[in-house]
């Protein structure tokens, strides 16, 4: 299985290249593997890495969430910025009639 470094919001992660994230529907119907003979419950070391999966995939989700706010409030600064400006042209232009 080649590995390719694949970008986060807060670092990087190693992952397959035919990696794709979990949908919701994946986590919902996951059923895990018993234990082996004379056992009772899960397989640990399923469950597990199950686990690691799904923390991954919400930290990307949670970096994205981030990006996209930070994205938001430049411009919503940006625009506070503007419309002032747009408002004194506008009432240059209503003088100059």
């Amino acid at each position: 299985m080649s590995l390719r470094k694949q970008k986060t919001g807060t670092g990087s992660t190693y992952r397959s290249g035919a990696y794709t994230s979990l949908l919701p529907w994946q986590v919902r119907e996951r059923r895990f593997k018993p234990v082996g003979f004379r056992r009772r419950g899960l397989d640990p070391d399923d469950v597990y890495a199950f686990l690691e999966r799904v923390a991954g995939d919400m930290a990307n989700v949670y970096a994205a969430l981030a990006a996209s706010r930070r994205k938001t409030a430049a411009v919503k600064d940006a625009l506070r910025r503007w419309q002032p400006d747009q408002a004194r042209v506008g009432d240059a232009r209503e003088g100059q009639r």
